[in-house]
């Protein structure tokens, strides 16, 4: 029974707390804490997808070949070449785990940068708010950083090469184009794709439970979007 009143308490205490709406928060405290739980949530994900196995394991963001060359894989796979293919593939994923972890400065300094305008209207929009903040902020920029990276792996797998051959061929007859026709491309961008899906799995999970945002502020602002 003392349990129970305990948590009852508990649940009045922070009802008080958070009993405020998003018009009622000061321009510093809008800023403040949706920096602390953005902070919270860009670090998880970089943490999460800069392990082994980050992609790898990840069936949500597991990078593999482009659908366009679906029909080469089948071919080869058929040809004892699932191995190789295999080699590939797993390639390519570690190719990104090691290149994510660059994101984190830049996903900082896009926090740090941002305005008291740009947060209201983070928190006003809707659950993906701070992730497109976050993609028309720093996409460039993370590409750039994450391509030498990504490169640099891939060029040590030689049949890198015979990707780069098999999706130029594909392109040729439509079946293929952009980032898919280099292997390096093709996984610089799938990396920004599953980080960005991890930040806004993040991002979800902070404005449905305020309770476990980061820091104080941060559950007070969150706290303060559903009044």
């Amino acid at each position: 029974m003392r349990g129970i009143l305990k948590a009852l308490l508990l649940l009045v205490i922070c009802g008080q707390a958070w009993a405020l709406g998003l018009a009622d928060l000061t321009d510093k405290d809008a800023s403040g804490g949706l920096r602390e739980a953005l902070s919270q949530g860009a670090s998880k994900a970089v943490g999460q997808l800069g392990a082994e196995g980050g992609f790898l394991n990840n069936p949500k963001v597991k990078i593999g070949l482009p659908d366009s060359l679906a029909p080469v894989e089948t071919m080869l796979r058929t040809m004892g070449r699932g191995k190789d293919l295999d080699t590939l593939v797993s390639t390519m994923n570690r190719a990104a785990e090691q290149a994510v972890p660059k994101a984190r400065p830049l996903l900082v300094a896009a926090i740090k940068k941002m305005s008291v305008e740009d947060a209201k209207k983070i928190l006003a929009g809707g659950d993906d708010a701070a992730t497109l903040y976050f993609k028309d902020k720093t996409s460039a920029q993370l590409m750039s950083e994450f391509l030498p990276t990504v490169k640099e792996s891939t060029d040590k797998l030689a049949l890198s090469a015979q990707y780069n051959k098999l999706a130029s061929k594909a392109g040729q007859f439509g079946l293929a184009g952009g980032d898919d026709l280099k292997i390096e491309n093709y996984v610089t961008r799938k990396a920004l794709d599953g980080l960005f899906v991890m930040i806004a799995e993040e991002e979800r999970a902070i404005r449905k439970d305020p309770v476990g945002a980061a820091g104080s502020l941060a559950k007070k602002v969150f706290g303060a979007i559903g009044q």
